[in-house]
């Protein structure tokens, strides 16, 4: 192998290697925004379930 084989070779991990962190970059982040999004959701349901947990005495 000559050294720019060896070359395009290494640069092609790094290139891979690139993309899957902007790719798991992405997918965090979006993971985070969704979370976010719905945080006040689950204070609702927390809310009601907390309302409802009410203990009946005969």
């Amino acid at each position: 192998m000559s050294q720019e084989e060896i070359e395009k070779n290494d640069r092609f991990w790094l290139y891979v290697g690139a993309l899957v962190l902007a790719l798991l970059t992405t997918l965090a982040i979006v993971k985070k925004s969704e979370s976010d999004k719905f945080e006040p959701i689950k204070q609702q349901l927390e809310e009601e379930a907390a309302l409802m947990n009410i203990r009946v005495l005969n």
